[in-house]
């Protein structure tokens, strides 16, 4: 047995451990949910990580990105999740894609095809054109809905997309790819049913200390605030729905 894995061998037994560890896993947005997420992913010993954003760490992100620390501010995301990654497994096949997920890089997303993705992306358009091209190739999703201004943990549920309430994010997500793409159910999420009030501060108003490429892609968004705690709660909620997918483990519930 593998002493660095040796507790979740145990729990899930040979066989699911070993369906882990051939398992190839794509996270799109590597922020305050994406970033829990890899971690989670990690540490349980999936064999194949392929991480996906094409952002450098900020000042501002160390409030909540788990991979925003004071060294690795300046630094593109993907390149310090792939050394996060392999500290924790030195052996596990790390991809680190910094590229803006859109229609035109689907193909390369998603080539070679993997057994799962994550969606932690935080724009509407990107998000939607992800989710279409998934749900196309027949690749099971699971995407990440609104985590921010969100602050009651026993809030955060899982659902399928077209059963998700009360979350503003959900709602426009369903909305777009009804209308676009005429999709309706089959995409899982996590989101939180907590009733949120959005006062918006204004992106010119949050200083970006350092630009990154492709900086001018997609709209400005609008800065919400965040507690790490929700938001890594969504991510590791997400990192544990891909883990019992990925080793047909059924819930105890």
């Amino acid at each position: 047995m593998n002493n660095r894995f040796a507790r979740t061998q145990t729990f899930l037994g040979e066989e699911k451990f070993s369906k882990l560890q051939k398992s190839f896993v794509t996270v799109v947005g590597l922020g305050a949910v994406g970033g829990y997420a890899v971690e989670g992913l990690a540490r349980a010993g999936v064999g194949r990580l392929r991480v996906i954003d094409f952002d450098i760490i900020q000042t501002s992100n160390i409030n909540r990105q788990i991979i925003a620390l004071e060294h690795t501010i300046g630094k593109p995301k993907v390149l310090v999740a792939k050394e996060r990654i392999l500290a924790i497994n030195p052996n596990c096949q790390v991809d680190a894609l910094q590229i803006f997920a859109a229609e035109e890089t689907l193909d390369q997303i998603f080539t070679p095809k993997p057994d799962l993705v994550i969606d932690a992306i935080d724009s509407l358009n990107p998000k939607t054109q992800l989710l279409t091209g998934a749900y196309k190739r027949k690749i099971p999703t699971f995407s990440s809905m609104g985590a921010a201004l969100r602050s009651d943990p026993s809030l955060v549920k899982t659902a399928d997309l077209s059963k998700t309430s009360n979350c503003p994010l959900a709602k426009r997500v369903r909305k777009m790819l009804r209308r676009h793409d005429n999709i309706e159910s089959g995409i899982t999420c996590v989101y939180s049913t907590e009733k949120v009030d959005f006062t918006y501060k204004l992106p010119v108003d949050e200083e970006q200390e350092l630009v990154a490429p492709f900086e001018d892609r997609g709209r400005k968004r609008n800065v919400l605030g965040s507690l790490p705690t929700v938001t890594g709660i969504f991510g590791l909620t997400l990192a544990n729905l891909a883990i019992m997918h990925l080793t047909e483990l059924k819930p105890t519930y």
